[in-house]
């Protein structure tokens, strides 16, 4: 036997030992068969991915577990249309199991805990794990799961006051919670796929995951290239205009001289037209000068 054979044997065997209670865990989490047998196929999808880590984990079935509760609680399957029927069982009241079926009224009970709270009571009360195997599953540290198992159990005995929690030890609280639970029927409609079908699966789900990495990496590459010959090229001014503003930000050797002597002559012009000014200011003054004098010594003219 080759070593994949081996390994689908095991994984074969893996899935018929607990892929019903998985199954019938992950309806008790959520409330909705199709979903619990989605979650069931994906955690194990996922196992035989991994195979090669999940063999030598201490505790596969856990892995595979761990894999199918993560998937059931995802926050987003509250948003797809066809949960209707879950939510519609959910909003019935857990309040009055006079009205209803025992078995319904402890269904809907479960359901209406958050979450965590689901998943902490599932894991010590009916799979009977310890406080601190429930703590490393769902990764939070022990007072806090042991805080979240006290609640969900106050908030069962108060929906349900004919179980007998009330007043009650923890312990008994566990036993009995954990006799009611497994005494419930299996709801789950639908069975999960085989292993076989499981195996199949997760092979075509790779092939069709690579074949995706590779597509896009090609349409990226492709639109890239479009985009390279699309855009233009950027503007050059031509070379003459180059040459023209070095022509006017520097003038010629050869004219500096004579725009430094034609500078000089004008200055030099300048400086005799205002010398022409002064004399002949100076020689109207003069002769102003020259009549008052005269008045002076001629007394007949006053």
């Amino acid at each position: 036997m080759t070593q994949r054979e081996q390994a689908a044997t095991a994984f074969d065997d893996l899935h018929t030992r607990h892929a019903a209670a998985l199954a019938q865990q992950a309806y008790l989490l959520t409330g909705r068969p199709w979903l619990a047998r989605r979650a069931v196929e994906r955690g194990f999808r996922l196992a035989w991915q991994r195979w090669p880590e999940v063999a030598v984990d201490p505790d596969p079935a856990g892995w595979v577990r761990a894999a199918v509760y993560e998937y059931a609680l995802t926050p987003w399957h509250q948003y797809c249309p066809g949960l209707r029927t879950a939510r519609g069982l959910r909003n019935t009241s857990a309040t009055e199991p006079s009205a209803a079926e025992p078995d319904h009224a402890l269904s809907a009970a479960l359901l209406s805990l958050p979450a965590p709270y689901r998943r902490v009571l599932l894991l010590h009360d009916v799979l009977g794990l310890g406080p601190e195997e429930t703590a490393a599953e769902i990764e939070a540290s022990v007072p806090a799961t042991t805080a979240r198992l006290a609640h969900a159990r106050e908030r069962l005995a108060e929906l349900l006051p004919g179980l007998g929690l009330g007043g009650q030890p923890p312990v008994r609280q566990g036993e009995i919670l954990r006799a009611r639970i497994t005494a419930l029927p299996d709801v789950a409609p639908t069975a999960p796929l085989t292993a076989e079908d499981v195996r199949s699966g997760s092979a075509r789900s790779a092939r069709r995951i690579t074949r995706a990495a590779f597509g896009g990496t090609g349409l990226f590459a492709l639109v890239t290239l479009v985009m390279m010959a699309l855009t233009p090229a950027p503007y050059t001014p031509p070379e003459r205009h180059r040459a023209t503003a070095a022509h006017t930000r520097t003038a010629p050797a050869r004219h500096r001289g004579a725009e430094a002597r034609d500078h000089r002559n004008a200055a030099r012009d300048r400086k005799a037209a205002r010398e022409r000014r002064n004399a002949a200011r100076e020689q109207g003054n003069a002769a102003v000068r020259k009549k008052i004098r005269q008045a002076r010594l001629a007394p007949e003219l006053r």
